[in-house]
């Protein structure tokens, strides 16, 4: 049984953010015409399964039992279709680390920001810390612009078997 590894570069962010809550709701508040921002609940969670894209914001957890109780996470749809959306792709006592994306046809409309500082906003007042940690610039050059401020890049492993085991 073969392994493949992979290696890539990741970027951390700092894990000590003061976040600007007023410049964050101002972010949140900037939704174009026609498009409307959710709380994942039981029926975003079912909708978030039918696509790849949207499946990872809450895939992680097992089951939508524990996503809704340890979970959180916030979306943007459109026409009743999820676009774009934050959530935690892991949590830990103190807080999550976000899980972002949004499908391809949907960029460069600052979907991703505006998704992104709803989640933030939600973990403060729960007293959860929302920490990122980036796969690319792209996602460096969006935690700066939410208040993050990055620390270094990294080497990670992603370590895959050729043959499935589940």
């Amino acid at each position: 049984m073969g392994r493949n590894i992979n290696i890539f570069i990741r970027y951390a962010i700092k894990k000590d953010t003061k976040f600007d809550t007023m410049k964050l709701q101002d972010m949140a508040g900037q939704l174009p015409e026609g498009y409307k921002l959710k709380r994942i609940d039981s029926d975003i969670y079912d909708k978030c399964l039918l696509n790849p894209v949207t499946a990872d914001f809450v895939s992680a957890f097992g089951s939508k039992e524990r996503y809704l109780e340890y979970g959180r996470g916030m979306v943007i749809m459109k026409d009743d279709v999820i676009v774009a959306g934050a959530s935690s792709y892991t949590r830990y006592k103190e807080g999550i680390e976000i899980e972002v994306d949004t499908v391809e046809s949907e960029r460069r409309k600052h979907l991703a920001t505006t998704v992104c500082a709803a989640l933030i906003l939600e973990c403060l007042k729960e007293n959860l810390y929302p920490s990122w940690d980036a796969q690319n610039m792209n996602s460096v050059h969006l935690a700066e612009k939410l208040g993050y401020e990055y620390a270094h890049e990294y080497v990670a492993y992603e370590v895959s078997s050729e043959s499935r085991t589940h």
